[in-house]
């Protein structure tokens, strides 16, 4: 399992084998908070199964959606390199399945593997990239632009040649994972289904063909 993790990329069938002993494995039911934001960090979670969202709250309580992670994703990394806090708060949005890596689990595997510390930075600064990748996008594109990013990213390929998203998204979740209103979200995807580009199986989306690049 952790071979194909992003995180773990680069390291021996060794280095491996010592990260798998040092891990647990966890169960949550849906709609269990799995880590707070703000709380000390102490692991770091690979997810098994099931499917999270990790987003962050305002001083109200409002939740803005950051991601939505799956099988073979990770959350909680920054924690066996630093000493801080949390950055942000994890639900399961499905009953979900982890391996769980302890800071003090890992700093004696580096006692005697050493390398897997340097391969992991090298492979979080790949992630970091992204992440500036995607702050760039959501400050300097239009609604449109990161709604249609958003539902992009969230699909998967199916044989029939459309997009499937799995995650049975609201407006409400799309507006917060964007910074917009409902109201602006709705009239969107009102527009793109009326334009054929994306239709709704239940409450799945279905993306039919190449969403414009303009709105």
């Amino acid at each position: 399992m952790l071979d194909q993790v992003e995180i773990f990329h680069g390291l021996s069938e060794e280095e491996l084998k010592a990260m798998e002993a040092s891990s647990t494995s966890r169960a949550f039911p849906k709609n269990t908070v799995v880590i707070h934001e703000n709380d000390p960090a102490d692991s770091l979670f690979v997810i098994e199964s099931g499917r999270v969202k990790v987003y962050c709250s305002d001083k109200n309580g409002k939740e803005f959606i950051m991601n939505t992670l799956g099988a073979g994703d990770y959350f909680g990394e920054l924690a066996l390199l630093d000493d801080s806090t949390r950055s942000a708060s994890v639900r399961t949005v499905e009953k979900s399945e982890f391996r769980v890596v302890m800071k003090d689990d890992f700093n004696q595997v580096l006692d005697d593997h050493p390398n897997i510390a340097r391969q992991m930075i090298s492979n979080l600064a790949s992630r970091v990239r992204k992440l500036t990748a995607d702050v760039k996008s959501l400050a300097l594109q239009d609604v449109y632009g990161r709604v249609a990013n958003v539902l992009m990213d969230l699909s998967e390929e199916r044989g029939d040649g459309t997009l499937f998203i799995p995650e049975k998204l609201t407006q409400q979740d799309i507006a917060d994972r964007v910074g917009a209103s409902r109201e602006m979200v709705a009239r969107i995807l009102k527009d793109l289904t009326i334009g054929e580009y994306i239709r709704f199986e239940g409450r799945h989306i279905i993306i039919n063909t190449r969403l414009p690049a303009k709105y």
